[in-house]
């Protein structure tokens, strides 16, 4: 099975406690890894669409990423817009978690599931998008398609029925009509999409559904309730969700 949720915001010190966002985020932690110990098995997937950690450098990231080790399945990684501790594959990699599996640039391919993904970008319609804001956003358009292009790369010797992209922010403009990178996602044959970043008062901008033969869905941990889903990819005889 697949599992798929975002912004986890661990904080193993204990001095970035999330109920100031709301009273739902109490506890919200142990409500999160309660519900992975208890249905989520070691043969399962578990996609995390970025803000893990609240931690500013890679070392202090250490406990929180340990945590998740530690959990049933194997679990694939994107960067989110809070997640300062992301370093270099090379020292992300020396962590020697192995069950943690970073996208970054790269690609996976799963029991013919192909993951590709990247952090993505606030849209170009937001008020405060300025020259820098650009380059980032073209930037991230880039990995996407690199990491697309790792993902078909394994998939010539590993053959791909269903391809999910991660994004941490959400593939639309304000006005909730896809962006560049949903074009992208479209183009390259991506069947589902995930994505995070929105909280709270965020949730109005939330889009779901599909839109040119892509489908998407939130997994912000608010959103979810603070409970991994499991994601609906087709039937069990190897079909993607496709037509």
């Amino acid at each position: 099975m697949i599992w798929a949720i975002g912004d986890l915001h661990l904080d193993h010190t204990g001095q970035k406690p999330m109920d100031i966002f709301g009273g739902n985020w109490a506890n919200h932690e142990e409500r999160i890894f309660t519900f992975w110990k208890e249905n989520i098995k070691e043969e399962d997937t578990v996609l995390i669409v970025g803000d893990i950690s609240w931690a500013l450098r890679l070392e202090d990231s250490v406990p929180d990423l340990e945590r998740i080790h530690h959990m049933p399945g194997t679990k694939l990684l994107i960067k989110g817009n809070h997640d300062y501790w992301w370093s270099s594959l090379a020292k992300l990699n020396n962590l020697d978690l192995h069950s943690l599996h970073y996208i970054f640039n790269t690609g996976r391919v799963i029991n013919g599931v192909g993951y590709c993904g990247t952090r993505g970008w606030s849209d170009i319609d937001s008020n405060s998008f300025d020259e820098q804001d650009e380059k980032i956003y073209k930037r991230e358009m880039d990995r996407l398609n690199r990491s697309i292009d790792a993902m078909e790369e394994l998939g010539k010797e590993n053959p791909i029925h269903t391809r999910i992209a991660m994004i941490h922010y959400p593939p639309f403009s304000s006005k909730g009509e896809p962006n560049d990178f949903a074009k992208i996602l479209s183009e390259r044959g991506i069947d589902l999409c995930i994505y995070g970043h929105l909280h709270a008062y965020g949730h109005k901008y939330i889009v779901e559904g599909e839109f040119d033969g892509v489908r998407y869905q939130c997994v912000s941990s608010d959103y979810i309730d603070f409970q991994p889903v499991k994601l609906e990819i087709g039937g069990e005889d190897g079909e993607g969700i496709r037509d």
